[in-house]
């Protein structure tokens, strides 16, 4: 069982790292990062700062494609091209077939955030040599930023993964996984704002309503350290460990609910 679990997870990871869209989005964003250094000079008070904060957005915007293209596919590719009624004959149950697509998916978001992520510190180190800072480049803290950033994206891979199995077509994978994301980025203000002074003059109903979606949906701002990178703030213990068990706990649940509903698909 384990070894069929491993050959379905490294034949679709060979097939998403020789993936011809990949490769044009890495370069994409490659050029991407030399450009950072142009942009940067336009502050030059804040070279160093803006080139932190340039390239981790172009990683964050980078590892948001290859989350929504690759986890929305994977899949619905499989069983369009019907592969997946040839995999599941297999000694592989449906459970195992759908994790092994997730690890391969996440996997290979932790070989592109590595890739980028060396190529930002080339970038972010040169900007900040030609004019520099007040403000040392915390090393560290701008790694646990790119860190965080890839489980922010494996957690989205994994809401992929659940509406892809019970949806028939791509549409509800990737335009759901994008609004799940835009909601989940923005829920940790709206929270915020109902639970101010603001929120008094909403009606209770609908209060309790947002708190409720909002306990539901992803809080990907859980996972935003660019504000300690940029300004190199210290991290401490808690808000270090949260992101890391809060993706472990809704990943979980988001690939239980996956294999019990994918579990009871039929396949034509």
């Amino acid at each position: 069982m384990l070894i069929s679990v491993r050959l379905v997870a490294g034949v679709t990871l060979r097939a998403i790292l020789r993936d011809r869209v990949l490769h044009a989005l890495l370069v994409v964003a490659l050029l991407m990062f030399l450009l950072v250094p142009v942009f940067s000079l336009f502050s030059m008070r804040q070279v160093q700062e803006l080139a932190i904060t340039l390239s981790l957005s172009s990683i964050s915007l980078s590892l948001l494609i290859v989350a929504l293209l690759v986890g929305s596919s994977s899949i619905w590719r499989d069983i369009e091209r019907r592969y997946t009624a040839s995999i599941l004959t297999l000694p592989i149950s449906r459970g195992n077939y759908l994790l092994a697509k997730f690890a391969s998916i996440s996997i290979s978001l932790l070989v592109c955030g590595m890739i980028l992520g060396v190529a930002a510190s080339v970038v972010i180190y040169l900007a900040a040599a030609s004019y520099p800072s007040d403000l040392p480049i915390a090393w560290e803290t701008l790694i646990i930023a790119i860190g965080s950033d890839v489980l922010k994206y494996i957690v989205l891979t994994a809401v992929a993964i659940l509406l892809s199995s019970v949806s028939t077509s791509i549409f509800l994978p990737f335009f759901g996984t994008f609004a799940i994301y835009l909601a989940g980025s923005a829920s940790q203000e709206v929270y915020e704002y109902v639970s101010a002074e603001f929120g008094h003059e909403i009606h209770p109903l609908s209060v309790g309503i947002i708190k409720g979606v909002y306990y539901l949906l992803p809080n990907f701002s859980a996972f935003n350290f660019k504000v300690h990178a940029v300004y190199a703030l210290p991290i401490s213990a808690p808000e270090l460990y949260f992101p890391f068990i809060y993706s472990l706990i809704y990943t979980c649940i988001l690939l239980g609910l996956a294999v019990w509903a994918f579990n009871r698909r039929e396949f034509p």
